[in-house]
């Protein structure tokens, strides 16, 4: 009888094809059937999601897989979790895990490493695992003070619509608006006077240097003169002044006799009115110093 028949090469085919899928599946989930990896294990009190083919990763480095997790019923609160880890990577006292998720869904474990000055694990030994606070752990931490804020959050809010709808806000507001306005306006005049400044800034300045030019000509001019002959001149014209002042009040000059002279002057006025007296009596009688004959006979 012959052994190989049709069926049994079917049947050897399809356990091949099943050995194919199944070592296909566990590579393409990061699991190798034949690895040299060091195996370890995490207790853990809430795995969060984390799977077999988890990665494992350490200071943000790939460095192993997640094998197995295994729920221990007889204990509800432990769940061990195996890895396989790099055999180049050593593992320290004190060296824990923590299952970090991000916002797709996808779940991690992180190793924080212990210190180096500790003694190393060796295969096969237990760490302590727990989950990592990440955004929304934070964020359900926050959900009660969010919620003892509301009330305040309502109150400040009737607070706010009340000062809204306040009439003097209303009457605040037009007058802000027209003070905008008339600072628009005022700022559109400083223009327009900028502006016309600046166009007349080179008559300005011609003007300036006219006033400038006339300035420097007049001051050498004035260096020019010889202030101290013309100041000369004016001293000897004071004292020529000072001299006929002195004539005048002098009592024995001709001048000053006729200006300080009681008596001169005394007659003076008397031959005045006898003037006038004299005038009067030519105009009234003028036949008296006039005498004037037709036929050569006086009259009397």
């Amino acid at each position: 009888m012959k052994f190989f028949t049709k069926e049994v090469k079917i049947a050897l085919v399809a356990i091949v094809a099943i050995v194919i899928l199944y070592v296909g599946m566990q590579f393409l989930k990061g699991l190798a059937l034949f690895s040299n990896d060091d195996t370890y294990y995490i207790r853990f009190s809430n795995v969060s999601g984390l799977a077999t083919s988890s990665p494992v990763y350490a200071n943000g480095y790939r460095v192993g897989v997640v094998r197995t997790i295994d729920y221990d019923y007889s204990r509800p609160d432990c769940i061990i979790a195996s890895f396989d880890l790099d055999p180049k990577m050593q593992l320290h006292e004190g060296t824990r895990a923590e299952i970090v998720s991000d916002f797709m869904g996808n779940v991690k474990l992180e190793l924080q490493l212990g210190a180096v000055t500790g003694r190393l694990l060796a295969k096969g030994d237990t760490i302590e695992g727990g989950l990592q606070g990440g955004l929304m752990t934070k964020a359900a931490q926050m959900v009660p003070k969010v919620e003892a804020l509301l009330p305040k959050l309502d109150s400040i809010l009737a607070g706010v619509q009340t000062l809204v709808t306040d009439p003097a806000i209303s009457a605040t507001l037009q007058n802000a608006e027209q003070l905008t306005a008339s600072l628009n306006t005022t700022a559109r005049q400083l223009n327009q006077l900028t502006a016309q400044l600046n166009r007349q800034m080179p008559q300005m300045m011609d003007k300036a240097q006219g006033v400038l030019d006339n300035t420097a000509t007049l001051t050498g001019n004035l260096a020019q003169l010889d202030l101290q002959a013309t100041m000369q001149r004016v001293d000897q014209t004071l004292a020529n002044v000072q001299q006929l002042t002195a004539a005048l009040n002098s009592p024995h000059g001709t001048v000053g006799m006729l200006l300080n002279d009681a008596q001169l002057y005394q007659n003076i006025t008397a031959t005045m009115r006898d003037v006038d007296s004299l005038l009067v009596d030519f105009k009234a009688h003028p036949r008296r110093y006039i005498n004037v004959s037709v036929f050569g006979k006086k009259s009397q």
